[in-house]
């Protein structure tokens, strides 16, 4: 009998032991639950505060009364994974199997889950790049995996590829890439795929590619995908999200695009993880994904908001960090104020009634730089709102 567990209650303390013991409630829950309270404009976590199409809408009704509610096929309804490839094979002008290479996932973080938890076993070294989207590591850790952390360089957020090799151990398994960057707006250039494809195939590491934001990139460049990279690809996996593409955050839908042999792995999790998503909503998609205008047109108009939103802070005291992707941008407070930057982001949003995200809380170690992340996602009226009071700070 073990009796170095301490008895509580009749349970023995290991029953309540955390997997997770460094993870609290996560920042962007925190910050929205402070702009309630503080009625503050919330400019903090990443969703659109505008309608989504009324077409959209339609279509999922239209499936519902036909009586598509019940379980959707495990890999997803096959028109939308025809639709996926079709949109694929446009935007990339690669052929993939809809029956072997496409998943249907409840939303990007739910396809990550399963991918990190396909490739990474115990000891498995996970290379992450800082800024990092917060679901990445707590996955790493709950396979028993060790994230080994590479910060993005500044201005940019751009990557070392010298410091990324110099990283890779015997142990080292897996890459995570996220191009545009969240929340650091760097967009992959075809200079960074190629030696990414180089070191993956001289140390035999997977690939995992966050693609989220891949409709929303600026200033005329263009999204290059893991999928136009054929040896990159054959030993990696891409995830998207239809909630960033056609604003709907809240209906949890995205997909994982992988070699068969990667997809069956993925399957094999995907299944007991959550099974099925959503039947009417892809069905609506598949429908709606018809017009390449409903996705092809977004970069034009989130380029609009990103302009209007730094050029309404021309004169103030506030820096705006050089973003090319995401709605997302980071703003250099250091000329009004020295204070840590989860401090003033409280701060802003109790004394100033605007929300925002601490950029450190995209950091392991809290990497402080005197930045603060804000979503431009948002109609004009709440822009307005925002940007008339930083202005006058």
């Amino acid at each position: 009998m073990n009796t170095n567990n301490i008895n509580v209650n009749g349970f023995t303390e290991n029953l309540w032991k955390d997997k997770l013991p460094q993870t609290g409630i996560s920042i962007f829950a925190l910050m929205s639950g402070l702009a309630r309270r503080e009625k503050a404009v919330n400019l903090s976590q990443g969703f659109p505060d505008f309608d989504i199409d009324p077409e959209l809408i339609r279509l999922v009704n239209v499936y519902m009364k036909k009586g598509y509610n019940q379980y959707a096929p495990m890999p997803g309804v096959p028109e939308l994974r025809q639709a996926i490839a079709r949109k694929i094979k446009n935007s990339y002008n690669r052929i993939i199997d809809r029956e072997t290479e496409i998943t249907v996932t409840a939303g990007a973080t739910q396809a990550l889950f399963v991918l990190i938890s396909a490739w990474v076993h115990p000891g498995d070294e996970v290379i992450v790049f800082e800024p990092a989207y917060d679901s990445y590591v707590p996955v790493i850790r709950l396979n028993s995996g060790k994230p080994v952390y590479i910060r993005l360089q500044k201005p940019a957020f751009s990557i070392n590829w010298d410091e990324v090799e110099n990283k890779i151990t015997s142990r080292t398994r897996l890459i995570i890439v996220n191009t545009p960057n969240n929340p650091g707006g760097y967009v992959f250039s075809d200079k960074d795929w190629k030696r990414l494809e180089k070191i993956a195939a001289k140390y035999s590491l997977a690939v995992l590619s966050d693609e989220v934001y891949e409709h929303i990139v600026f200033d005329g460049l263009p999204h290059r995908s893991i999928l136009q990279y054929p040896e990159l690809y054959k030993q990696g996996a891409a995830v998207f999200s239809f909630g960033k593409t056609f604003h709907a955050t809240g209906w949890k839908t995205g997909y994982i695009v992988a070699p068969p042999r990667i997809t069956a792995l993925a399957r094999k999790i995907h299944q007991f993880n959550v099974f099925a998503v959503n039947t009417p909503v892809q069905y609506a998609l598949a429908e709606y994904m018809q017009n390449e205008n409903h996705y092809n047109k977004l970069p034009d108009f989130y380029q609009e908001k990103r302009d209007y939103f730094i050029n309404a802070l021309q004169g103030s005291r506030w820096q705006p960090v050089p973003t090319h992707g995401t709605y997302f941008i980071a703003l250099d407070y250091s000329r009004i104020s020295d204070e840590p930057d989860f401090d003033f982001a409280r701060r802003l949003t109790r004394d100033h009634k605007v929300a925002s995200i601490p950029m450190s809380f995209f950091y392991h170690n809290r990497f402080d730089q005197q930045l603060l992340r804000f979503c431009f996602a948002k109609r004009k009226e709440t822009l307005d709102k925002a940007l008339e009071i930083l202005s006058g700070i």
